[in-house]
């Protein structure tokens, strides 16, 4: 019979008879049958969301947030990354440093997270880096930081795939920032 999962095709295609990775636990699986709506389909592109009937995994090996990925060339698998920041409004009292907690939204991911370590900040109208050593920055600041995560999540850089590389941060049910992945740690993948 198969599990089925449900999603939205980013990028590239999926077919019938595919040989795909559910990311980020590495499991290959085959496509049994690819639906849109109601309707079996031969294959779905980009912008399609889709219910893809898998063979060799289980509904419990799958969570929301995982990505089913080429095996040539899998999504990155990260625990920690690097990020551009905007900070929208922080809660009152709170002060966004190393150490910092909210929630991290990314495509389909919800997380929790800590801010690891600032690493520059940006001038907002020159949107060129600071000199000074950051310690803490304030409502409307962008900042470049490390941000860690609990669990494995797929993810990519804004630059090479913005549907995978943009998120929110979330603090008790309040936008705190707005961000993108910069950089990914090297050897991601697996």
């Amino acid at each position: 019979m198969g599990t089925v999962v449900m999603g939205k095709v980013e990028s590239g295609s999926v077919k019938e008879g595919d040989t795909l990775l559910v990311m980020p636990n590495k499991t290959q699986v085959k496509v049994l049958a690819v639906y849109c709506d109601e309707n079996k389909v031969r294959r779905a592109g980009p912008g399609e969301n889709v219910r893809v009937r898998l063979s060799g995994i289980d509904d419990e090996d799958i969570l929301s947030g995982f990505v089913l990925s080429s095996v040539a060339r899998p999504i990155h698998a990260v625990a920690e990354f690097d990020a551009q920041l905007q900070i929208l409004e922080l809660l009152d009292n709170a002060i966004f440093t190393a150490g910092y907690k909210a929630v991290l939204h990314i495509h389909s991911v919800v997380e929790e997270c800590e801010i690891v370590q600032l690493l520059q900040q940006i001038d907002p109208k020159t949107r060129k880096p600071l000199k000074k050593k950051v310690l803490f920055v304030k409502n409307g600041a962008i900042v470049v930081c490390r941000v860690q995560v609990n669990n494995l999540i797929c993810i990519e850089k804004f630059l090479d795939f913005a549907q995978l590389g943009r998120f929110t941060l979330r603090t008790e049910g309040k936008t705190v920032a707005v961000g993108k992945v910069t950089e990914l740690p090297s050897g991601s993948n697996f």
